[in-house]
This record gives structure tokens, sequence and C-alpha cells, in this order.
């Protein structure tokens, strides 16, 4: 439903404020819609011709019912796509319509900008149609009930990809594709300084490495851990074409929702950075005040044992601009430790609304919280580390100490919280066993998810799979045969 001439005039008011601050978006449609389309559009994650499956059905149950007991409800849904879309929703009073705009101008703004969304696909609107025509055309030709049931054995493992691959471009040293030694390859020179720059030390000893590498090859399949698992399957499980392309379809909507997962924080602390400027410096009627107090107050309030995404995103910026305006940091900065002059800093400089612009456009959430988080910060605002006490049956503070914090914020942060797991061995035993690691990065891997996941690979690999993991400070192989689960320590 297209907006009002109301809402639309509106629209265009505050899409003049957020090109004076300097914001930079993809054109920006809204439509008006009814909290069950809402709540419709939400289940399947933005699109509204996503393909069908039984999980979307029971996340807009989970909405719904969430809605009618007003336990929740969505205020905008925005999606990174060119043209970016935006939903209203028609029963929020004409305060909320503003807010919402203007937060979500803050989310297009992000989504163009920012570096960690760069590799996504701008029309996906697009794409995510045609996934769901392929689909349901596979639901015609196998049933309805093979199809979902091996989308979701694929959406179990959608976080078994690496989200750094956009960015990264990998090449086999020593050998070309077809496995046939490459010549070393030489530095330009002229002929008079070749053998300097070319000793024939080093040109023989890369040809060995080389050849070195090749005989690795014919042994150990794949050469090197592989951390996009997806990928991995998709060029060597035997699947049924069908069921390739829909595995395929899970990993391109996984990579393009990965952006989002790793700048939650961040993009949720911009886009409430500039509508509370846009609402209080530009749009707020007498009338608007209380409204728009309660609204705000709800979105940014936190309670122990939860991180509040807008509200630690949102004040970390305004942290940041406040430091670069006032030149709170560089190395006199740092090494004054009087506590009293750097409360009391000051050297106007005013380059705050640039530094902030940068970040924006630079960073993601762990190397956000890494670089900007302070200890003044962690007690002005009350970060500490919570845990959950028996006893008092309530979160208590655990530990005040900054660097606990910090690590406890970026633990949580690396690869959205979840193990670091890579395709080691395709042949295991020489009997075409898949044999998986789990990277200990501070997060264990618990073994009734693991043992479910194991399940699902086996699903699609078709043989037996392991995972050598620690359990208990000891290495161990956990593993599943496609009928019973084991786990044998590892000597």
């Amino acid at each position: 439903m297209e907006l009002p001439v109301e809402l639309d005039t509106i629209r265009q008011e505050i899409r003049g404020y957020a090109l004076d601050y300097g914001l930079d978006f993809y054109d920006t449609i809204f439509e008006l819609v009814e909290f069950d389309e809402l709540n419709e559009v939400a289940a399947y994650g933005g699109f509204p011709t996503r393909y069908p499956h039984w999980r979307f059905g029971m996340e807009y149950d989970e909405l719904s019912k969430g809605y009618e007991y007003g336990l929740q409800k969505i205020y905008e849904l925005v999606i990174n796509n060119d043209p970016c879309y935006a939903y209203l929703m028609k029963s929020n009073k004409l305060v909320d319509q503003k807010l919402v705009m203007a937060h979500v101008y803050g989310h297009c703004d992000f989504f163009k900008n920012n570096l960690w969304f760069s590799k996504t696909n701008r029309k996906m609107m697009d794409e995510m149609a045609n996934h769901a025509i392929q689909i349901r055309r596979y639901v015609e030709k196998y049933g309805a009930e093979a199809v979902e049931d091996f989308i979701e054995v694929c959406l179990s493992l959608e976080n078994l990809i690496d989200p750094h691959l956009p960015f990264i471009k990998r090449e086999r040293d020593g050998v070309s594709g077809e496995g046939e030694p490459v010549t070393p390859v030489k530095m330009k020179s002229k002929a008079y300084m070749d053998s300097f720059i070319n000793p024939k030390e080093y040109l023989d000893e890369q040809a060995r490495l080389a050849e070195e590498r090749l005989l690795l090859e014919k042994t150990k399949f794949p050469l090197n851990p592989q951390r996009d698992v997806l990928q991995f399957l998709l060029g060597h499980a035997p699947l049924e074409k069908w069921q390739s392309e829909i595995l395929a379809i899970v990993r391109k909507e996984a990579y393009y929702f990965a952006p989002q997962g790793q700048t939650k924080i961040m993009n949720e602390g911009w886009a409430t950075y500039w509508h509370s400027r846009i609402m209080t410096e530009q749009c707020l009627t007498d009338a608007d005040i209380i409204d728009y107090a309660d609204h705000h107050s709800g979105t940014v309030a936190t309670s122990p044992g939860r991180l509040n995404p807008y509200k630690v995103g949102l004040e970390l910026f305004r942290d940041i601009e406040s430091r670069w305006d006032k030149g709170k940091f560089g190395k006199e900065y740092e090494q004054c430790d009087d506590w009293e002059t750097k409360r009391n800093w000051d050297k106007k400089l005013g380059l705050g609304r640039e530094k902030i612009f940068e970040v924006r456009r630079m960073y993601n959430d762990l190397m956000f919280i890494d670089a900007f988080l302070t200890p003044e910060f962690c007690i002005e605002h009350k970060l500490f580390v919570y845990e959950y006490s028996d006893r008092n049956d309530m979160y208590v503070i655990s530990d005040r100490e900054f660097n606990m914090i910090k690590q406890k914020l970026l633990q949580g942060l690396t690869n959205f919280g979840q193990p670091f797991i890579y395709v080691e061995d395709a042949n295991y035993l020489n009997r075409g066993e898949l044999y998986l690691s789990h990277q200990h990065e501070g997060v264990e891997l618990q073994l009734d998810e693991a043992q479910d996941t194991l399940e699902n690979l086996v699903k699609i690999w078709k043989r037996p799979v392991h995972i050598e993991s620690i359990l208990d400070e000891a290495r161990t192989l956990i593993s599943y045969d496609g009928k019973e689960h084991s786990e044998v320590e590892i000597e």
C-alpha cells in the first residue's frame, strides 16, 4: 500500500534532513501494511516473496502471538537492497512513523556505505523471488515433504560458512589448477640483475616445494582446512541436482545475511543515533515529545544480563564523537595519568562527526568494540560481567574488571559467538568419511548440538562424519555413522 499524502510529505521532509546531515543512501520505498502483513514479512526475514517452509510459519505464529498478547511489536523493518524497502505499520501513531522513517534512513546509509555490506547482492529482493520460484518447482516435482525436509537439513548448517570469504582471494601456490607443477614466479628485473633478484637457489627451492605440495595433494584432501563447509559440500557431496541447487540457495542467503550479524551493534546504534538527532533537532512538535520519549526510552532500555545493541551502539557512537571533538585520543591523552585532567580534557578539535562517519564506513562490531570500548565508558554505562545466581534467583555482577568485560563482549561477537568449524579430511581412514575440526577460539562445542549437526551432515555426505573437539579438557572425536553416536578420546 502506497503512503497517504500526509505520510509521504513527512517522508520527504525527513529524507531532506537526513541528506542535510550527510547521510547517503539508495532510494528508499516505504510501504504501509497491517500488523499481520508486517508479521508475515518479518517471518520471511524481511522478504515478502520467500520460498515455502514450515519454519517461517512457526516464526509467524510466534510473532503474531507476541503482538496479540502485547509482548512485542515490530516498529520498523528495512531491507538491504537497491532500492531499499521499508515497512511501516498502519496502526502506529504519527510520531512513531516519523521516528521509524528517520531510523530507516540511518540503516539505509549504513547498508550502502559500510564495508562489510559492500559484497552483498543489492538486488536480493529479486533473487529471493527467483529462489522461491525454483523451490516451488521442486515441491511440485519431488513433493513438499521431501523438499521441506531437505531445506531443514540445509538451514541447520547455514552457519557453516566463512563470513570473510567474499573479501579473500585464495590462490594455490606452486601448482596449477590441473595439478601440474608450474614454473616458480620470477620477479621482474634487468638482465644484469636477474641472478641477484632471482637467485637459482631460491627458484630451485620453490620448485621443490611445489613438487612436495603436489605429492601431498594426492594423499590429503582438501590440502588445507576449509572453513566454508557448505561450499565444500556443494563441490564434493553426492547430492542430486535439485538438492545441490537448494543447498546453493541456502548458502547464498547465508552470505547475504552474514554482514547483518557482523554489524548488529553498529547498525542499530547508527540508526538510533540518527533518529535521535533528526527527531530532537528537526521533527518533534510539542505534542510529540511524550510519545517520542516513551518509544525511544523503550528502544534503549537495558537490564542485567542482556546486551541491548541499540543502546551500546548509540552510546559508543556518541562517545567517539565527543572524544574526537575534544581530542581525547592519541599518545598525549593516553599517557596522561591525572584522572581529573583527563576528565576535563578538551582540545576543541571538532573532529567527532568526521570520525563517526569513518567508523561507520570501515568497522564491524568486533573491531568497533575492540577499538573504541574504554574503561570510562564501561563505568559510565554500567557495563559489567553478569552471571545467573541460583542462590539469589537473579543475574548478579560477577566481574567489574575492564579487560574481563571487553573479553566477554569480544567472545560473544567473534564468529557470531559460534564455534569455528573446518573440513580437515574428506577421505578419513581412506573410507570416504568426513573429518571436521573445531578450532578453539573461546567458544565451547555443545555436545547435543554437535550431534544434531553430525546427523544432518550424514544426510548430505552419505557417509560417517566426525568432528574433533575438546570435551572435559580432553581431545575427543565425536562421530556419527548414520545409526549411532560415539565419543572417543584422542591420544
